[in-house]
């Protein structure tokens, strides 16, 4: 640093590097790029820095203004630098540079109707959106856009119905945009065509691995000329060149900065693991007006219930000990970040990612280093033909990466199966001190346990699964290459191969000091099949811990706050432990049996103002362990201000619970902090799980077994179904007519007769309305696969003496 005395005021200069060159906007490539004469172009810059770089530090300072990148900026190995001579592009002092993937219009309105103006662009522009004085307008879409509707921003069940296509006169190049049937995620279509009856032709929907069909009522369409009728709209008519922009009150577009988008990529780091791009780093730049890449999101991730788009505004391939530091990224239409197959110590550091249309930052590795992969959920394959070596086949996929100190929110804002981080077949990924909010669906995902090792720690994750379900604000799938949709086929071949639960998840995955808030779904949600996690010291303010079936969870030391530990449809012999943590009532299992995994004990229950201490009976009832647990008031320092410390003459310390810090939760950098939310506090109401339910869950006998309404998000995540509806078959004894007709326990009846089933009572009237000679066809829901029974009714047919209840709803 040098020390500059100016006017009598002290100014503080970087000292310049070896080599140190220069660009603005308002340069130019004929000059030698000083300070004095800077550069205009990236693309000129880089040039210089080819002639220098390994020899020697190098520097590129980017003076304010935007840069209209007519191209992707690729950096390869021809612009790496080295451990002792790296090359860093950095804003200059406190200027601003813009790195744009878009074109700034100079445009002559006129009056076109309805408040609505219109003006030519010149021939070959092609925009997919439209930033007027850098923000974001909405494209012409039914339903309005409307910030206060939690699910896509508005929705209508008649959004492209044939009666509402009959309005448009040409909707080719308009999307359908569809939430998932099941809430996990969406669906997207571009319109290709409509007959004369108003029936649209489209193609898409691949943008999810679960293609169970589009949600009845949520869905919207945008990019249709007839439906531009609101303040903030455009629309842009490429076989006129004309764009139509319906202005927000207020706005002087006389001199307005209009700009379009052009590009996909902004940046690129391109290497190969045997020639990487190394030690180049982007330091305080803004990026903005990249693409919106719906359309080719197409990848399956494995057995997730994920597809991807391996592309992002900032784009990592084959690079090594790069990074990303205090830049924003603001509004980008898709993933805003995205490290693809082999990148070894990548650092995201001090961000701040805004508005983007998918995920904030993404690490996915090569599905060609997964031993023995699949990509449907219902594939299997033979235990003789699995590939039973441990960890990956090849080094093609990010290892030993950091995401720390950034501020994620709002992302996914055309992308709903999103996350603020999403992480998938890679290692050592480290995400410390993140607040990520704001999203349609988890905060933090990891896709798959290929290959472990991911530490979770210090961030401040809340205000989640906003627009889907059955889902956490952390979430994680384990359908490694052991996993079957079935529970006793899995707990056959791991009693044959005990090893098969790690050879994917080869290093335990950490979560620990963290603060969770999920208002939709669980706090954690451990899904099927994740495995070899410890999960300690998290503070969980609302959704609860779920672990549903896996091997070799550690859960301990964490406080559940209103809520409780929901353990669902567990292996035998998971080897899951749940000790010494603090939960506000009782647990919440389905179909767990007893005794729960290798141990489950040293809990406590809060009970607030609890006189004394007593055994959690109810607790050992439930796992058949939990022999220490205790029920007292676990004396919170300060619960209404979020401290979940406890008093040194806290029970829960003599059960072994140990404090930990409960102010280190999410960003540290103290710009970013100042614009960080955090999350709503609760009111602590032990004896809370949150399932509260207007449905009736008592249990009835039929045909010699028990049967249930569906009852709760716990019960309608474990069975996979699409809402709070079916009756649940809870017992079924050998000898039962259940069993004689093929049903089996926690098969799930859907319909009767071809008639939706939601309740007992439903099914009950249904069979009674049946002639007696005739024959009931069930359509069950098994292992998540849809199925049909048989059964003859007069064997079905229950008794008026028969205890049901059948004002049960």
């Amino acid at each position: 640093m040098r020390i500059t005395l100016f006017l009598g005021f002290l100014i503080l200069v970087p000292a310049l590097p070896a080599s140190t060159y220069f660009v603005s906007p308002a340069g130019n490539d004929a000059n030698p790029g000083n300070q004095a004469k800077p550069f205009a172009t990236l693309a000129r810059a880089q040039e210089a820095v080819r002639q220098v770089k390994g020899r020697r530090p190098v520097t590129v300072w980017l003076r304010g203004g935007t840069y209209y990148l007519p191209e992707t900026l690729i950096i390869t190995a021809e612009d790496a630098g080295s451990i002792n001579a790296p090359v860093v592009w950095q804003a200059w002092l406190d200027e601003q540079p813009v790195i744009s993937g878009g074109a700034k219009l100079t445009l002559q309105w006129e009056v076109f109707r309805d408040g609505i103006l219109k003006a030519q662009v010149p021939a070959g522009f092609i925009t997919d959106q439209l930033f007027v004085n850098g923000e974001r307008q909405t494209l012409a879409r039914y339903p309005n856009f409307d910030p206060t509707v939690r699910i896509l921003n508005g929705y209508a069940k008649d959004a492209f119905s044939p009666e509402r296509a009959a309005r448009w006169a040409d909707p080719r190049g308009g999307f359908m945009h569809a939430m998932h049937q099941h809430m996990w995620g969406d669906f997207h279509y571009l319109i290709t065509g409509k007959d004369n009856e108003g029936r649209l032709s489209y193609e898409g929907g691949w943008q999810n691995n679960r293609r169970m069909g589009m949600h009845e009522e949520y869905r919207f369409v945008e990019n249709i000329f007839e439906e531009l009728d609101a303040p903030g709209e455009w629309f842009f008519d490429a076989k006129t060149h004309t764009l139509y922009f319906h202005p927000p009150a207020g706005l002087d577009l006389g001199s307005a900065t209009v700009e379009g988008v052009r590009l996909r990529h902004l940046i690129e780091f391109r290497g190969t693991e045997a020639r990487p791009v190394k030690f180049v780093s982007l330091k305080e730049l803004t990026f903005r007006h990249a693409a919106r890449t719906f359309m080719d999101n197409k990848e399956p991730l494995l057995r997730s219930d994920w597809t991807t788009y391996r592309g992002g505004a900032v784009f990592f391939n084959g690079a090594e000990d790069c990074a990303l530091e205090d830049c924003l990224l603001d509004q980008l239409g898709g993933n805003a970040i995205f490290v693809n197959n082999y990148n070894r110590r990548i650092t995201i550091r001090a961000c701040e990612i805004v508005k983007a249309g998918a995920n904030g930052v993404a690490f996915v590795g090569d599905p060609q280093a997964v031993r023995s992969p699949l990509f449907e959920y219902n594939q299997v394959q033979e235990l003789v033909k699995l590939d039973r070596a441990p960890g990956p086949k090849t080094r093609n996929y990010p290892a030993d990466c950091l995401v720390a100190d950034c501020l994620i929110h709002l992302t996914g804002r055309v992308e709903k199966q999103t996350a603020g981080v999403q992480i998938a077949m890679a290692q050592d990924i480290t995400v410390r001190h993140c607040s990520i909010y704001d999203l349609p669906r988890a905060g933090i995902n990891i896709g798959d346990g290929c290959w472990g090792g991911h530490v979770i720690e210090f961030c401040d994750v809340f205000d989640t699964v906003k627009e889907t379900g059955d889902h956490g604000a952390f979430n994680s799938w384990g359908r490694d290459r052991y996993w079957r949709p079935s529970i006793e086929e899995v707990n056959a071949l791991v009693k044959a191969a005990p090893e098969l639960p790690l050879l994917d998840v080869v290093k335990p995955v950490i979560l620990h000091n963290n603060r969770w808030r999920c208002d939709h779904g669980w706090d954690i949600d451990l899904d099927d099949g994740s495995s070899n996690y410890e999960i300690r010291n998290n503070l969980c303010l609302n959704g609860g811990l779920k672990n549903r079936e896996g091997f070799h969870r550690v859960v301990e030391n964490n406080v559940i706050v209103n809520n409780s530990f929901h353990p669902h449809v567990w292996y035998a012999g998971s080897q899951d432990v749940f000790r010494r943590n603090i939960v506000f009532g009782p647990y919440q299992p389905i179909r767990v049996n007893q005794p729960w995994g290798q141990e489950c004990d040293l809990n406590l229950v809060h009970q607030a103002g609890a006189d004394g201490e007593r055994p959690a009976t109810m607790l050992h009832e439930q796992s058949g362990r939990d022999d220490n647990s205790m029920v007292a008031d676990a004396m919170f320092v300060n619960a209404a201000g979020g401290d979940y410390r406890v008093h040194a003459e806290s029970l829960a310390l003599k059960l072994g619970f140990k404090n930990f810090p409960m102010d280190q939760f999410g960003v540290q950098s103290s710009k970013l902090k100042a614009r960080a939310r955090t999350p709503e506090l609760p009111t602590p109401k032990p004896g809370s799980t949150r399932e509260a339910s207007q449905r009736d869950g008592r249990v009835v006998d039929w045909l010699g077994g028990k049967v249930k309404n569906v009852v709760g998000r716990g019960e309608v995540s474990a069975a996979g179904l699409a809402g709070e509806t079916g009756v649940s078959i809870v017992a079924v004894p050998a000898d039962s007519k259940l069993a004689q007709v093929g049903l089996r326990e926690w098969d799930v009846i859907l319909k009767c007769a071809d008639r939706d089933i939601s309740t007992v009572a439903e099914l009950f009237k249904t069979i009674r309305a049946t002639p007696p000679d005739g024959k009931l066809r069930l359509e069950i829901l098994r292992a998540q696969q849809r199925t049909m029974i048989e059964l003859a009714v007069p064997a079905t047919v229950p008794s008026d003496s028969q205890p049901f209840a059948p004002e049960l709803r």
